[in-house]
């Protein structure tokens, strides 16, 4: 008889979200430094400094979920709570 390759454990039952947030971290934060980039360079020609100073901040404080680790998790967990789901 031919030794034959241990089988995959069966699903338990729930969704595997162990590699969600750097996924969406990877797949997220070009896209928005692309579009950041673009919408800064616009305020830039038009010459709309305060909007200008608005959107960076705005954009400092959303880039800061992307790039800092685990902030996702950590905010994906307190919605949980709140909501009351263990």
């Amino acid at each position: 008889m031919a030794p034959t390759a241990p089988s995959a454990p069966p699903p338990t039952g729930g969704v595997n979200t162990a590699g969600l947030a750097d996924f969406l971290r990877k797949f997220f934060a070009p896209l928005f430094l692309v579009v950041v980039s673009v919408v800064a360079i616009f305020f830039l020609f038009t010459r709309e400094i305060t909007r200008f100073v608005q959107f960076i901040i705005l954009a400092v404080a959303i880039g800061v979920i992307f790039y800092v680790p685990n902030v996702i998790e950590v905010t994906a967990k307190a919605i949980a709570g709140a909501l009351g789901i263990k």
